[in-house]
């Protein structure tokens, strides 16, 4: 889309001419409505580009207003039988209706009652004459059977109508000319079984395709929809979450969620960010921590200031990605689209010869060759083969946004399942990205604990990393000296110098303090400073840039999913990269590599090995991470570049969703392929069975459509609940 924002009504694009706009069309259930649709206004002058989701149930259209309009769009869809109507950007997406109670729902009940009617007039032998016809008598179970199948009909005329129109050889086609086909040669059981067996098949898809829908709106749900807005005085007041601007307080409760991102200024909590990162360990909140809409305040009383509002806050680009990514198709997806457009007017002109050749060639009866052709006809509508695709992606891509995996299409849910090489950054994504002390050494006859407690009184007052770590390091371990500090000053590139208890002390750099550390120490690229008290020195102190605790069980998790090599890329020294190699169990090291070598790793491994995945932070990687077939971006949550510039996003930290979203997006894989050929297999054995009258048209919805359709979506459904296994 032309630089617009699909979840807004019409307007012009940023810096273009471009307006957009999404419709909500409760009638576009299933990926043929979408093809037919788009086909349609694709060559409609002026449109620029449509979209739609058949999970979501929505259109959104890009058009030049010099050139067409909105309401030229709407008629052209409301040529095709369906009714769009644009969404208002201020107002919620309205409520789907009930799939079990909806006006399609209650055509099918009709038709089924009618059916039922009929049926019980038969056993019965209540069927006197009521329309006595030149070729046949019409009883009154016969009348009803009729009316039975004009109702359940009545969910594919219209539209099959305007499909012939426009010469689209569609599901409501196919279903309208074989349900008054088989009126027409008196077949009135089979139309009546026809029309509401396949009103009933439509029901099933919608409820399997509104199960999809729910996982997306069951992410949305998760923040509230109202706050607790702070006034200057203190006093609270409950606003809805869309009211709320950047600049505005709100008080947060224990057991409540946080209906914003924003910043904590007052207060102390631990907060469930699960429903964000997958991320089981709550994580402590304190003034200046960022805390995010969906996420759970346990156990404090927090007041925090909006820093977005809700329309811009995390979970809303969440849902709004996840939204998004069932119109990113998979290739398999695009094969079956591209499939179904030649499969479907092969079997049609394969049903006319079915009645053709038998009944002008051969010279057999019309009637019971007719009704194979239009068994033929039912056979050949694509729903369960295409419907099965959208299904899988959207109930994989939710459930993957459930445990903390940003997956932005179908796409990439395809290709994470072919990765055989995973490239990983070092810094900031397999280690934390800051330094910390991994040993500390006395020297001299010094006593350990009172040295770091020396260099910690020195490095408190100074914001370099080194001295963060070490001040925070003696922190850790309980260690303090109370001791005084006086005249500190830093000495660029070399360390710091402070007076403690009326001594001159410096912390820094060997050659600084004219001494060495002992051997062994600086091993592993590890940075050494040492803690002097005059001109002796007291200790000596190792730093280096620790891998991350779950680091080595993702390596191995992504062997155990079929992984075949992982590599480190690393700007880093060599030693400091083999260090965290060894550690993690990694195959191979590139280190001192720039952004453009890294590009040149990725595209070597890619041939090499096939499917890459690349793992950096989204930012310092936004070249290596387009160059790979899926890049992935380490800790996202609240980061606007890594959401945006890769393909699928780790929300929080945690290295072991990697080996987690490869095996689902396995699993993914072989459900869609699984779908595929059950539905091409089942329909082309029941083909082949035509011709020879093995399949009746009753048989043809019930096993070649009905039974498909709900078997492949169920299948498909299952990766909704894909748990941590």
């Amino acid at each position: 889309m032309s630089g617009s924002d699909p979840v807004r009504g019409p307007s012009p694009s940023a810096g273009t001419a471009t307006a957009t706009a999404l419709y909500d069309v409760p009638d576009m259930d299933c990926p043929s409505c979408v093809a037919k649709i788009r086909g349609r206004l694709e060559k409609l002058d002026g449109v620029e580009g449509v979209e739609g989701s058949p999970v979501a149930r929505t259109l959104s259209v890009s058009w030049d207003p010099a050139r067409t309009s909105q309401d030229r769009v709407l008629a052209e869809v409301g040529r095709l039988g369906y009714h769009a109507r644009a969404r208002d950007a201020a107002a919620p997406a309205p409520q789907a209706p009930s799939t079990w109670w909806g006006p399609a729902a209650r055509i099918a009940y009709g038709s089924m009652a009618l059916f039922a009617v009929a049926m019980g007039l038969s056993a019965a032998g209540v069927a006197p004459v009521v329309l006595d016809l030149p070729f046949r008598a019409v009883r009154l179970p016969d009348l009803v059977l009729v009316v039975s199948a004009l109702v359940g009909g009545w969910n594919f005329f219209p539209r099959g109508l305007a499909a012939a129109r426009s010469l689209a050889l569609d599901m409501n086609f196919l279903m309208t000319v074989a349900i008054l086909g088989a009126i027409g040669v008196g077949e009135y059981l089979e139309g009546a079984a026809i029309a509401f067996l396949f009103a009933l098949a439509e029901l099933l898809e919608s409820y399997a395709v509104d199960r999809a829908r729910g996982s997306v709106e069951a992410l949305m749900e998760l923040a509230p929809e109202q706050a607790r807005r702070l006034a200057a005085d203190g006093s609270e007041e409950r606003v809805p979450v869309a009211a709320l601007v950047p600049g505005d307080h709100v008080a947060v409760r224990p057991g409540e969620r946080l209906p914003v991102d924003g910043t904590v200024v007052d207060g102390h909590s631990a907060v469930d960010e699960s429903p964000i990162t997958g991320e089981s360990m709550p994580v402590e909140k304190s003034p200046g921590s960022a805390v995010f809409a969906g996420t759970i305040n346990r156990d404090g009383w927090m007041r925090a200031r909006v820093d977005r509002p809700a329309s811009q806050s995390t979970l809303a680009r969440i849902v709004r990605l996840v939204e998004e990514a069932e119109g990113r198709k998979t290739r398999t997806e695009r094969f079956v689209e591209r499939f179904a457009r030649i499969y479907t007017p092969i079997v049609t002109v394969a049903a006319l010869l079915v009645v053709a050749v038998p009944v002008v060639v051969l010279g057999e009866p019309f009637v019971p060759w007719f009704v194979r052709g239009l068994t033929l006809l039912v056979i050949a509508c694509p729903c369960a083969l295409v419907i099965s695709t959208p299904v899988a992606v959207v109930s994989g891509v939710t459930a993957a946004a459930r445990h903390g995996v940003l997956i932005k299409g179908g796409r990439y849910l395809e290709a994470l399942g072919e990765v055989r090489a995973v490239a990983l950054d070092k810094t900031g994504t397999l280690t934390y990205g800051h330094p910390r002390v991994v040993e500390v050494v006395a020297v001299g006859g010094a006593d350990e604990t009172d040295a770091l407690a020396r260099a910690a009184a020195v490095e408190a007052r100074s914001e370099h990393p080194l001295a963060r770590a070490v001040a925070d390091h003696a922190a850790a371990a309980g260690v303090t000296g109370g001791f005084a500090v006086d005249e500190f000053h830093a000495v660029p590139g070399k360390g710091a110098v402070a007076v403690v208890d009326g001594e001159e002390h410096r912390v820094g750099a060997p050659h600084w303090l004219g001494a060495s550390p002992p051997e062994g120490l600086t091993r592993d690229g590890r940075t050494v400073v040492g803690v002097a008290r005059g001109a002796r020195v007291l200790a000596w102190i190792a730093l280096a840039d620790r891998a991350r605790e779950p680091a080595a069980r993702a390596v191995a998790g992504l062997r155990a999913a079929g992984v075949e090599h992982v590599v480190v890329l690393t700007g880093d020294a060599p030693e400091t990269a083999h260090a965290v190699a060894r550690e993690l169990g990694v195959d191979e090291v590139r280190a001192r590599l720039l952004p453009e070598d890294k590009v040149e790793a990725v595209k070597a491994l890619e041939a090499r090995y096939g499917p890459v995945a690349m793992v950096g932070d989204g930012v310092n990687d936004a070249p290596a991470l387009a160059a790979a077939t899926v890049g992935i971006a380490m800790g996202a949550m609240g980061t606007d570049a890594a959401l945006e510039t890769a393909d699928v996003a780790l929300m929080g930290d945690d290295l072991t969703r990697l080996p987690w979203v490869r095996r689902m997006s396995g699993r993914a894989r072989r459900v869609i392929r699984q779908n595929i050929a059950a539905a091409i297999l089942v329909k082309a054995a029941l083909a082949v069975a035509v011709p020879f009258g093995l399949v009746s048209l009753v048989t043809a919805v019930i096993v070649g459509d009905m039974g498909v359709s709900l078997a492949v979506t169920l299948n498909a459904l299952r990766l909704a609940g894909a748990g941590d296994d």
